[in-house]
Formats: structure tokens, sequence, C-alpha cells
């Protein structure tokens, strides 16, 4: 190989290597922000569970209540 082929093969390689560098830090910001919606969704989920406990927890109560005065159907 002539020491021009040489030359244009490296500086091929050199941009290929550069392009390869920034993509692979662009795919660690993907994943950073992926990580920070998944803790996102995570507690959203948790206040959802919380949510619908209380719910039904209210739902028991006023059933109870609904009960005691007599103002339930069955």
């Amino acid at each position: 190989m002539t020491d021009e082929m040489t030359s244009l093969v490296l500086e091929h390689l050199r941009h290929i290597r550069a392009k390869v560098d920034r993509i692979d830090d662009r795919v660690d910001r993907v994943e950073m922000r992926l990580s920070a919606v998944e803790g996102h969704l995570a507690n959203v989920m948790v206040s959802e569970a919380a949510q619908n406990s209380a719910v039904d927890n209210m739902s028991r109560r006023l059933e109870m209540i609904e009960r005691r005065l007599e103002l339930s159907d069955s």
C-alpha cells in the first residue's frame, strides 16, 4: 500500500471513529434520560396504587356508614 493510500485509509478511519464516539455519547445521554423517565413512571405507579388504596378505604367506610344509617338498597 502506498503512503497516500495509507493516509487516505487512516483519514477515513479517524472520521469513522469520531462519528462512533459521537453516537456513543448520544446513546449514553439517551440511556440517562430513559432511566429518568423509568424512575418517574415508577413514582407515578406508586402514587396511583396509594390513591387506589385510599379510594378503596373510603368506599368501605361509605358502605359502612350507609348500612348504619340504613341508606343502602340491600
